[in-house]
């Protein structure tokens, strides 16, 4: 069994639900191990939507990184989400952000893991640093806690609060 790290976001219909029914459906995906506490996010890329809701969730799964993002997608599809645009609004969006702790660049399925965004986007770098706090970047051989203060120091304030 490998350990993945997802990260979880909506911001359509009722977003603290549609988390709470992805979360539900990835046990069929194995066992989720840990939830992080949920926060509101405000937009990135893309202002004129709804604040989003977040989470990272530690997931034991018996799937191959691009068996597993084909389940994710088809998991997106099954709980709502419309394909709309880059960084547009959301029912579900579920990222693959660690796996173990491979390096995987893989142009042909569009898998690039660790999420090569995730160390400058604080709606995961927060909830990720309740559940893995020292764990390493892989790439960047800072820990989750450096990273997130890091981000802290350039982005100057807090935009993501705890529901």
């Amino acid at each position: 069994m490998a350990k993945a790290v997802l990260g979880l976001g909506s911001n359509q219909g009722n977003p603290k639900e549609n988390l709470d029914r992805a979360i539900e459906a990835l046990s069929a995906l194995g066992q989720v191990k840990e939830v992080a506490p949920y926060i509101l996010s405000e937009p990135e890329g893309y202002d004129a939507q709804p604040d989003f809701v977040n989470s990272v969730v530690i997931l034991s799964t018996p799937y191959k990184p691009a068996d597993l993002l084909k389940k994710l997608k088809e998991l997106e599809t099954r709980l709502g989400r419309v394909p709309t645009f880059r960084d547009g609004p959301r029912v579900i969006d579920l990222d693959i952000l660690f796996y173990d702790d491979e390096e995987i660049f893989d142009t042909d399925v569009m898998l690039f893991v660790p999420h090569p965004r995730l160390a400058q986007r604080e709606f995961v770098l927060k909830p990720l640093s309740y559940l893995l706090p020292d764990y390493v970047h892989p790439l960047f051989q800072r820990s989750v806690t450096q990273l997130y203060r890091e981000l802290m120091r350039k982005k100057g304030k807090v935009t993501c609060k705890i529901l």
